[in-house]
């Protein structure tokens, strides 16, 4: 979206195609790294016990040595400034496993792609212009076979066959018809070709197409896109605006689309290990985290409700023995609809069954692991400014997808460094601190629960209208609330946030909002709590669903219930509201224990108890017995991690 001189809007579908190498990073001074760091470690001999930490700044008190405070000081605070410029970009690579995990991503990469067309937009708002995100954590540079460059997501897509809709394989940048092959013939027989006809375009799809060939005489409006999205998404592919590189999107060979049958984790560790897709896969991965510099880990999701959870966990196994030292961050995801299909007894006991197996593979195959997915969205307390339709999953993804793009926000911004100050953001980290916070302190807990408020309340003077806290509802199923817990640790981003009349709120005083909730709340205030705030909004691109209801102004700001208000359409979408504030946050809490006892007592009872009914059902996934009781004992260390009071054993089923 556009704000133009007499304040009206206009949208506009932004699709990145090229590299803009003025974002290109350059250390202010010359000198190699080596040297920085001994001179550093010169300084620090002397001055380091005199530091202290104040305000994200480092302050030097009196130095011992016979330099002057201000030649320490600032010889200091140089070299990490220079530093930190030239490591600040730490690149992630991103998974994306599963139908829904998918349809999420394809909402996520929807709003990368809107923030670089926006930052380049001559007639786009300042906060868009200043987001002061490095999008190079998340994109690479390349070229195509006719040298043209290019930035695509650092991205491997796996889906079952069939599930690109229109889009190929191979993406779009890079497509090209070989030409027939002139070898020497060796078949002299007969020859059959069988070829489907390829899915025909939506308008969405096919106004990007007219646009990329530059034809201006596409008649294919706003309006027409957005009710053709809202009554025909099919494929994940219908509503992406992105390029894909090549080696991003992978079909699982001999897995066409029907999830009825691929619905468990057995079958799906089994379709990896058998055959050589697993190996291609890896060398997909192979190819983007070679040309990585720094990376800073791996930002997975799968979606869990069937196989893909063992397709995961089979990739993850490689993950873990070829990249030991680089920290993965697992969303592991289902859809509203995965919850409607337990019609039957034997079925609920098998999804049970999977739940725990599924669960405690994939927690123990990452540093940190986020369940993400709720039996109902509509009827969360998240939706109270939303209006979702939980049985299409093109709605209930782009919840799930701004969360989840606002928890990454932090992993991307750029670092001023100890004597740079920023008006735009603050709280920047990179996913090895998040996760280092979150699991690697007190308690060890590798589950974290997701938080969002979508959008926040607006802000008054130097409070939020309402509490903030009390609007940050759980997207992980199965928790506890108004739960207080001392040892909690918390990880929290504001972006976008707004006070009275649409106005930008500064990050000091997003930060001081904050604090001062903390202090006055009734609650526990948790152990740590880190803050990140950015002042540019999630923006709302044309693909993105009609899903917030008549309470949710133009720019998110929350509108009195007024009778005007009141006449409005009850639905939303990217032609009403062109940008939103959002919170989101990751905590370690005990509030995550109902969601750990349930699995630990679904396979103590159907899978460990003695003739427990689901013990032929593990056989047949090709679990033997020890294994099935290690994921016992490995939830019931989980489960011990935050309730050490509660006793849990395999051997008090025999």
């Amino acid at each position: 979206m556009v704000w133009g001189q007499n304040g009206q809007v206009k949208k506009k579908t932004y699709r990145s195609l090229y590299f803009n190498s003025s974002t290109t990073l350059v250390p202010p001074i010359p000198v190699n790294n080596s040297q920085w760091f001994r001179l550093l470690n010169s300084i620090r001999f002397c001055c380091l016990s005199y530091l202290t930490f104040n305000s994200q700044r480092f302050r030097f008190l009196n130095p011992p040595c016979n330099y002057p405070k201000s030649f320490c000081s600032r010889s200091f605070l140089q070299i990490v400034d220079n530093l930190s410029d030239e490591q600040s970009m730490k690149e992630l690579v991103t998974f994306q496993v599963g139908s829904y995990a998918n349809f999420i991503g394809s909402h996520f990469w929807n709003f990368q792609d809107e923030l670089l067309g926006l930052l380049e937009d001559p007639q786009s708002h300042l906060i868009f212009k200043n987001q002061n995100l490095d999008m190079d954590v998340l994109y690479r540079t390349g070229e195509t076979q006719q040298g043209i460059p290019t930035y695509t997501p650092r991205l491997i897509s796996v889906d079952f066959q069939g599930s690109l809709g229109s889009m190929s394989s191979r993406g779009t940048l890079y497509n090209h018809n070989p030409s027939p092959s002139s070898g020497v013939a060796t078949w002299t027989g007969n020859v059959s070709t069988q070829a489907s006809e390829p899915h025909k375009k939506n308008l969405f799809l096919q106004r990007l197409y007219d646009e990329g060939q530059e034809i201006n005489e596409s008649e294919i409006l706003d309006t027409d896109v957005v009710k053709s999205l809202e009554d025909g998404v099919q494929y994940w592919t219908d509503f992406s605006k992105v390029h894909y590189h090549p080696q991003s999107l992978f079909e699982l060979n001999g897995l066409w689309m029907d999830p009825k049958e691929f619905n468990n984790y057995g079958i799906g560790r089994n379709t990896v290990s058998e055959g050589l897709q697993g190996d291609e896969i890896n060398e997909r991965l192979r190819f983007f985290m070679e040309e990585c510099d720094h990376v800073q880990g791996i930002q997975f999701m799968v979606d869990d409700s069937g196989g893909f959870s063992g397709v995961a966990a089979s990739l993850l196994e490689n993950i873990a023995d070829e990249y030991t030292n680089v920290p993965v961050l697992l969303f592991s995801v289902r859809s509203p609809n995965y919850y409607n299909t337990l019609t039957s007894r034997k079925l609920s006991i098998t999804s049970n069954l999977h739940d725990a197996v599924s669960f405690s593979a994939l927690s123990s195959l990452c540093k940190l692991i986020v369940p993400v997915g709720l039996p109902s969205l509509n009827e969360s307390r998240v939706s109270q400014y939303l209006n979702v339709e939980d049985v299409k999953l093109y709605q209930s993804s782009a919840v799930y997808a701004s969360a989840i793009h606002s928890i990454n926000l932090p992993f991307r911004m750029k670092k001023m460094g100890p004597t740079g100050e920023s008006s735009n953001e603050s709280g920047a980290m990179d996913l090895y601190e998040c996760i280092q916070m979150l699991a690697g302190q007190g308690r060890q807990n590798t589950v974290a629960i997701l938080d969002a408020a979508m959008p926040p309340p607006s802000m008054t003077g130097k409070r939020f209208q309402q509490p903030l806290l009390g609007n940050l509802h759980p997207l992980t199923p199965e928790t506890a609330h108004d739960v207080d817990d001392s040892q909690a640790i918390e990880t929290m981003i504001v972006h976008g946030a707004l006070g009275a009349g649409e106005k930008e709120v500064s990050v000091s005083e997003v930060r001081e909002a904050v604090e001062t909730e903390y202090e006055n709340t009734s609650s526990t205030r948790p152990r740590f709590s880190h803050l990140s705030v950015s002042r540019c909004p999630l923006p709302i691109p044309l693909p993105f669903p009609s899903i917030f209801n008549n309470l949710v102004g133009r720019r998110g700001d929350l509108l009195s219930n007024s009778p005007t208000v009141s006449e409005s359409p009850s639905r939303r979408g990217p032609l009403d509201v062109h940008s939103i504030p959002m919170a989101a946050r990751l905590r370690s809490s005990t509030a995550v224990l109902p969601f750990l006892e349930n699995r630990l007592g679904y396979i103590r009872k159907f899978g460990i108890e003695r003739g427990s009914i689901g013990a032929n059902v593990l056989t047949s996934w090709g679990f033997g017995r020890e294994e099935i009781e290690d994921i016992g004992e490995n939830l019931s260390k989980m489960v011990l991690a935050l309730n050490p009071q509660q006793e849990y054993s395999s051997d008090d089923s025999d």
